[in-house]
């Protein structure tokens, strides 16, 4: 049975998007070339509360493609997979085709 993680608060559970090392002609990609630190959205908190008690909802929603910061985030192991969950202040923004 697979486990599923319903985030707290205003908490944010993204998956890292792992950009291809080689090109569809088989060409090695450096590291360097790879930089925009991005995931997709899996799960999202209710979100935070303010002094009077109103729900903050998150910015952002499951699905959406995220940019990261290059450091924070908790990471967590689900089953074979590894996600990490973010506060909704950490994300940077959303990235769009």
């Amino acid at each position: 049975m697979a486990k599923r993680l319903i985030p707290t608060l205003n908490r944010i559970l993204v998956e890292k998007i792992v950009p291809p090392a080689r090109t569809s002609a088989g060409i090695l990609l450096p590291e360097k070339a790879n930089q925009l630190n991005s995931g997709k959205v899996v799960a999202v908190g209710p979100g935070a509360r303010d002094r009077e008690g109103n729900v903050i909802p998150v910015s952002v929603k499951e699905g959406d493609t995220v940019l990261l910061p290059e450091y924070g985030g908790s990471q967590v192991k689900l089953g074979d997979k590894e996600y990490h969950l973010y506060i909704d202040d950490d994300i940077l923004g959303t990235l769009h085709d």
